[in-house]
């Protein structure tokens, strides 16, 4: 059995401190370690730009980034590139969506060598859409990993042991298996191969589905991994591998976590945009702190605005306001005031930042939406979540 395995590391930049060293604990150590003792094994990585930060700057975890760096060095760990705070690429600005992949880059480029070689990409979420592919492939980019449900709108509905060509955008793209990731992936690939050895299967993840979200109390992932039957490969190994025929595929706007029913009534994005009034007034404020950010770029404070609009657009911001229930996949509800608050308190300090450069009613008007969306979340928290 071939297995691909893509693990996206990622925690928010305002998350508590804890949090991220129970998540390096319980998954990122786990994950390293089992790569150390697996020589064959190669597996492809996002790691985003502020969770690197956090981990050296603040948590002191100098020693794990050191030990990534020895396995990218070694070709057994591919990075790819992504944005630096997680944000929704389609549903920002165009600009604000290459300051978050180049400074992703420049983060990267910090801890792991400035000859880093970052071909594939990783979109936030699974978050595609063509505006967002041709700036990806602009900057120069070859492929991307997306969920299966963006070929053709259904589950099921193609071969994800094969290379395909985005038509649209000329990136080369794969397609994770969601049956396979929709749970504990070591867990369901053994007993597929029971059933089952010749087979190609392309999983992607949480990095913390590995300890944090799922205690693996059976060591499945060892077992799978000492398992000789089992081939593991780099995205972009098997992409190379398969150089001789990529079928062009146009795809389709979604997320990982898009439903057929969603993308039938044209909601690729529901769990961060889905005309609900919390997240209407939500993006009506992000959209207002990138216009304030963009239009005062070359003013001092521009800085400042940056740092705190990046946090608050990170996708935690909405999705948290989505209220969709995840337990059947190691996941919670989606449903939390204070990390949606977290992202308001940062676009509207992002605003804040520029308080010389902008008017009386602007300022006003982002205070006023930024109350607005706290009362009502927790109006709807207290009603309907308590």
């Amino acid at each position: 059995m071939l297995w691909i395995n893509f693990l996206h590391f990622y925690q928010p930049a305002n998350l508590e401190p804890e949090k991220i060293i129970e998540a390096a604990k319980k998954s990122y150590e786990r994950i390293i370690r089992r790569l150390e003792k697996n020589p064959d094994a190669k597996f492809t990585a996002n790691i985003s730009g502020c969770l690197l930060l956090r981990l050296d700057e603040e948590l002191k975890y100098g020693s794990l980034i050191k030990r990534i760096s020895r396995l990218v060095k070694e070709g057994r760990l591919e990075l790819t590139g992504s944005a630096a705070y997680h944000a929704l690429l389609p549903l920002v600005k165009e600009e604000v969506a290459k300051e978050q992949i180049l400074q992703n880059e420049e983060i990267l480029k910090k801890y792991f060598g400035s000859d880093l070689k970052l071909p594939g990409f990783f979109l936030p979420e699974m978050a595609w859409s063509e505006k967002i592919a041709r700036i990806i492939k602009n900057l120069g980019y070859e492929w991307i990993i997306l969920d299966e449900i963006s070929a053709r709108g259904k589950l099921g509905a193609i071969d994800c042991g094969k290379v395909y060509r985005d038509e649209k955008s000329g990136l080369d793209v794969i397609f994770r298996n969601r049956q396979y990731s929709s749970g504990f992936v070591p867990g369901l690939i053994l007993k597929q191969l029971e059933k089952e050895s010749e087979k190609t299967i392309v999983t992607a993840t949480d990095a913390e589905l590995y300890g944090l979200r799922h205690s693996d109390t059976k060591n499945s992932l060892k077992e799978l991994m000492d398992n000789p039957s089992v081939k593991t490969l780099t995205v972009s190994s098997f992409i190379k591998d398969r150089a001789g025929g990529k079928e062009p595929v146009n795809l389709i706007p979604c997320s990982w976590e898009s439903t057929e029913e969603e993308l039938a009534r044209n909601k690729p994005y529901a769990l961060w945009d889905n005309d609900d009034i919390i997240h209407n007034k939500l993006w009506e404020l992000a959209d207002l702190a990138q216009d304030i950010y963009l239009n005062h770029k070359n003013k001092d404070e521009s800085f400042w605005s940056r740092w705190h609009l990046f946090r608050g657009l990170a996708s935690c911001t909405f999705w948290w306001a989505s209220g969709k229930d995840f337990r059947e996949i190691f996941g919670p509800v989606a449903w939390n005031p204070d990390e949606t608050e977290k992202g308001v308190n940062e676009l509207v300090r992002s605003v804040r930042s520029l308080e010389k450069h902008t008017s009386l009613e602007v300022k006003l008007s982002a205070e006023r939406l930024a109350l607005d969306i706290k009362k009502m979340i927790w109006e709807r928290h207290w009603k309907q979540y308590n």
